[in-house]
C-alpha cells in the first residue's frame, strides 16, 4: 500500500498478528478497501511474544508489514486490528501489544476514531465471533468507535466461508488456504467503511 511521506497526512493503521499468512493475506484485502475510500494505509504487523530473556529477534522482520510503533497508532485517524483466534481469543502478541498502550488510554489519543476488527481460524466454528469480540473490548476502552459488517452487503448472507456482521473473518483449514471471493469482497468492504468513517469524521463541522 502506498504511504503518504507527511507525518501529519491522515492514515488507516492496518495493525495485526499473523502466524501462518492468512491474517496476512487479509490485511492486504482491507488496506485495498480502505484506499478505495481515498484515504491511504498503513499495513504494521507486531513481533512474537517469547519466554527468552535475552534479546533474539532482529528489530525489523525479515519479510512482510514493519513491526508498528506505538506513535503510528497514536496518529492513526483509524485502525483495522487483526489476529488469528487463540482459543477463541486474540493471539499474545497483538494483546501485548495492546498493553503497551495506557498512555494512550490516559490521554484519550485513540476516543473518537473509528475502528474495526478481522479474524482468521483453522476451523468453520473455530471461535471467530469470541475473537473479534476480545479485540473490541480493548478498543472500547480507548473511546473508539467500533465499525461492524452491515448487511446491505450481500456476501454476507451469502458466504459459506468466513464473514460476520461483527468484522470481517477467515475459515483457512488446516492448510492456510486462500480468501474466498466472498471473504475478499467483505474485507474490502470493512477497509472501504472505515476509511469512509475516517474521512467524515475529520472533515470540519
Amino acid at each position: 500500500m502506498k504511504e503518504k511521506s507527511q507525518d501529519s497526512a491522515p492514515y488507516i493503521l492496518v495493525l495485526y498478528y499473523s502466524r501462518t499468512g492468512s491474517t496476512a493475506k487479509m490485511a492486504t484485502e482491507l488496506a485495498w478497501g480502505v484506499e478505495s475510500a481515498g484515504i491511504p494505509a498503513r499495513l504494521r504487523t507486531v513481533p512474537p511474544v517469547s519466554a527468552d530473556t535475552e534479546a533474539s529477534l532482529p528489530p525489523v522482520p525479515d519479510a512482510g508489514a514493519p513491526y508498528c510503533h506505538t506513535d503510528e497508532l497514536r496518529h492513526c485517524a483509524g485502525l483495522l486490528l487483526g489476529s488469528p483466534t487463540r482459543f477463541g481469543n486474540m493471539a499474545a502478541p497483538l494483546r501485548h501489544f495492546l498493553d503497551q498502550t495506557g498512555d494512550m488510554w490516559l490521554d484519550g489519543s485513540l476516543a473518537g476514531k473509528p475502528a474495526a476488527v478481522f479474524t482468521s481460524t483453522g476451523s468453520l466454528h473455530g471461535g471467530q465471533e469470541s475473537t473479534l469480540i476480545s479485540m473490541m473490548l480493548p478498543l472500547l476502552h480507548h473511546g473508539m468507535l467500533i465499525a461492524g459488517i452491515p448487511y446491505s452487503e450481500a456476501e454476507l448472507m451469502h458466504t459459506k466461508t468466513g464473514g460476520t456482521p461483527y468484522g470481517a473473518s477467515h475459515w483457512s483449514g488446516t492448510g492456510g488456504g486462500d480468501l474466498s471471493d466472498e471473504e475478499k469482497s467483505l474485507c474490502r468492504a470493512l477497509g472501504a467503511r472505515v476509511g469512509k468513517l475516517a474521512r467524515q469524521l475529520g472533515e470540519p463541522q
